[in-house]
Formats: structure tokens, sequence, C-alpha cells
């Protein structure tokens, strides 16, 4: 690693045990890769004088937050939501997290966190969302209706899905247990993102490819050559 580190202005981290590897690897294979390999990183990158370490995380820190009890509305995430990580993926995720604020207060290392959600190609980890459904722009009031009626509230706000999904035999979701709100990234980082609900809907309609370029080469990971039974991968 120290040797990698020569001449390097930057680093972007995004090597993991990743959560389908829950059921693959041990817990302390987690704790090796995902949080040992980010302090060896980060240990280097300082003693280098890196510019700019940018740290990969996961929304699966928030754990058990995602999702709220029956009757409950939607969950709104945000950044300052607790985490409550329900399995080994999230708990180191979450330590290597700590490891880069630790790093940017007592060695001044710029650091970036990003949690991300998955954004590539993959079968659902949730066998009844999985085996029912085909794989917006919401607002804070209307976390009650999405936990009931999400087909209503997104015919709201993209109304041109309906013909389309019509067109096509498929089904939305009922519901929706949480929204991922992505406006401080918009805000800190000026992040514009393109590949929104409604631009997939209508590339769709215009019988075009919905995924952007990145998704198509990137494809479905195929984390495992074995088969579970239940579904893709266990994850608890």
């Amino acid at each position: 690693v120290r040797q990698c580190m020569r001449g390097v202005d930057a680093v972007i981290h995004a090597a993991t045990l990743h959560k389908p590897h829950v059921a693959t690897h041990t817990r302390q294979q987690f704790v090796d890769v995902n949080l040992t390999g980010t302090l060896n990183l980060l240990e280097e990158a300082s003693d280098a004088a890196v510019s700019a370490f940018v740290f990969t995380s996961t929304t699966s820190v928030f754990g058990d937050a995602l999702v709220p009890p029956p009757g409950a509305p939607a969950a709104w995430m945000t950044e300052d939501v607790a985490t409550v990580a329900k399995n080994i993926y999230g708990v180191t995720k979450l330590g290597a997290e700590g490891l880069c604020r630790l790093f940017h207060r007592n060695q001044g290392m710029p650091c970036i966190v990003l949690r991300t959600s998955r954004f590539f190609v993959e079968l659902d980890d949730s066998p009844a969302y999985r085996e029912r459904f085909e794989d917006a722009p919401f607002r804070p009031d209307e976390v009650a209706e999405l936990r009931t009626d999400l087909p209503v509230v997104l015919e709201r706000h993209v109304p041109s899905y309906v013909a389309e999904y019509a067109r096509r035999g498929w089904r939305m979701f009922p519901s929706i247990s949480r929204v991922y709100d992505n406006t401080r990234a918009r805000e800190a980082l000026a992040w514009c993102p393109q590949w929104s609900f409604e631009h997939a809907v209508a590339r769709l309609a215009a019988n075009a490819e919905p995924r952007s370029d990145l998704a198509r080469v990137v494809g479905s990971k195929g984390y495992h050559d074995m088969t579970f039974e239940d579904g893709p991968y266990p994850v608890e």
C-alpha cells in the first residue's frame, strides 16, 4: 500500500466485502478487509500527504432504521438518521467511516464518505419484492401515503409511468419503506443526478435502453458461484 501511494493525489476507496458476502465469509474476514484494510489505506495516504480520500460506504449502516414497523410511515432517510446496523457488513462499514472521521480530525486528512445504495443490476434481496415486481422525487409530507399507496404518489410526480407500465404489463410496488433524500449531496457536492425514474420511463417509452452506459457495462456483479435456498444471498 505504501508503494502504491507514491505520487498519488487522491484515493477513491471502493474495495470491500459486500453485503452478499455475508453468506460466504466470516465476520473476522469482514473486519480484516473492511476495517483493517481501510485503516491501512488511511495510514499510508496520511503519510504520503494525499490531498483527498473518498470512502464508499453504504446505506446498510442504517440497518433497522430503514424499515419502520407495520403501520408507520415510510422512513425519510438523511445523513442525520441514527444508524442501527444489523449485520457485520453494516457494522464494519460504519466502523470504517469512524476511521475516516478520526484521520480527518487528528491527521487533517481531507475525507469524504459517500453512503450509496445499490445502483447496479442485482436481484432484490427481499423475496416478497423479488418474486412479485419488476425492478422519484418525493416529499417528506408524503411518507405516510408512500407506505400505504405508492402508485398514487408516484403518478402524482411521474404520471407517464402509468401508461408505460401498463403497456409492458408491469406492476408498481404497493408501498415503499423508505426514501433516500439526496439534498445534501446535491447542495454540498454540486451533484446533478440525471438518471431518475422519470428519465428511465421516458427512455422506456421511446424503446431505448433505460440504464446508463456505466450500469450496462458493469451489469450484474454475480457475487457467488452457488445458489441459496432463499434467493440470491442471505444478508443477516
